[in-house]
């Protein structure tokens, strides 16, 4: 290209075009925020540049189980008090749909192509029940509690691109933590009720295999967390101190001893160790993937169920529902830096753009 004969004014343009094309991209996409459920007083969204609580939304009442769209653009609260799940543009903050699920709504999955969500609920759970009046109505008139009451525990299929429940899982007490398999074929989901966990196949709705966990020295299984290649799956057993591990057929391997209470559990952002929220010993207990031998335990607060890594995969958020904080580690130093506080029984955390978590597996 000869420059030389060009007026002044258009070679500087063409000069700051140019500068502006070799620059690297930068979007709103570029920014990355943490999602946590506060179970008194909505969602917290933190600016991880920052670590400061940018702004909090408002969704419905103890909000618990959240995720967020693969587009980034919806946000979905499970809303325990309410027996229902919000639907939120995440760009104004503004919820779009509440739509009725039942009694002690608690976990949400996203499906792999966004299209549904996955909401676990308890109805035979001594969750806090709603104020008197304050539910959903059905098309029969009752409150969407009434009505479950007389219902089993069920799994809510909910068509996002409708904003109403699609299907319902028939599902064991007390239903928990969930995770698909690397294909997004089938569901894993803990029962802690009676102990099981249930795989399900989502074409059919089936149930293709149930684990009774007490059958390995098991009890109380809490969180489900899928290896990255799809060759595992962790379940972790809080009230037995350990956790299974499962092939990609759903055989039990081994189990592996952890701190008390062992909760949320995630893999980290290179696969090459596990996280565990050991919640009863205020510990974040580090293993190695393949022989699972400990690697370190950081101290965090109290009931710590669930944590995110950041999508930089620097940083470990820990959500700490009786400190009423959340504690921020060095992923790489295996040691915490900072605790942010203001949360009011901080529940779940996920992140966007999406990481590793105990409530979030990258597709």
């Amino acid at each position: 290209m000869r420059f030389a004969r060009w007026p002044a004014c258009l070679l500087s343009l063409v000069w700051t075009l140019l500068l502006l094309a070799a620059a690297p991209a930068r979007s709103a996409s570029a920014e990355a925020f943490a999602y946590v459920t506060n179970q008194g007083d909505g969602v917290s969204v933190i600016d991880l540049a920052t670590l400061k609580v940018a702004r909090t939304i408002d969704v419905g009442r103890d909000p618990r189980g959240l995720g967020i769209t693969p587009d980034g653009h919806y946000l979905v609260t499970a809303n325990q008090a309410d027996a229902n799940v919000s639907v939120v543009d995440i760009a104004t903050g503004k919820t779009l749909h509440r739509i009725a699920v039942g009694k002690n709504a608690e976990f949400v999955r996203i499906g792999p192509d966004g299209r549904f969500a996955y909401v676990t609920y308890e109805p035979s759970s001594t969750g806090k029940p709603p104020g008197k009046g304050e539910g959903d109505k059905s098309a029969d008139g009752k409150s969407a509690e009434a009505n479950e009451e007389e219902k089993p525990a069920e799994i809510a299929v909910i068509d996002l691109s409708k904003s109403e429940v699609a299907a319902r899982l028939p599902a064991s007490p007390e239903t928990e933590g969930m995770d698909f398999s690397l294909d997004g074929h089938e569901l894993v989901v803990a029962n802690e009720g009676d102990n099981t966990v249930a795989v399900y196949d989502l074409h059919s709705g089936r149930v293709i295999k149930r684990i009774d966990v007490s059958s390995y020295g098991g009890n109380r299984p809490r969180g489900v967390k899928r290896s990255p290649d799809g060759t595992q799956f962790l379940v972790t057993l809080e009230n037995s101190d350990n956790f299974l591990v499962l092939d990609s057929h759903y055989e039990v391997l081994k189990t592996i001893a952890t701190g008390k209470g062992p909760y949320g559990v995630a893999f980290g952002p290179d696969g090459a160790t596990v996280w565990i929220a050991a919640a009863r010993s205020q510990k974040l207990e580090v293993l190695d993937a393949k022989s699972f031998a400990p690697l370190a335990s950081i101290p965090v607060g109290k009931r710590c169920w669930h944590f995110s890594f950041s999508p930089d995969g620097a940083k470990a958020l820990v959500a700490c529902g009786r400190s009423d904080d959340v504690v921020v580690v060095d992923v790489a130093k295996r040691e915490p830096i900072t605790t942010l506080t203001g949360f009011h029984e901080p529940w779940g955390i996920v992140t966007y753009p999406q990481s590793s978590g105990s409530l979030e597996t990258p597709h």
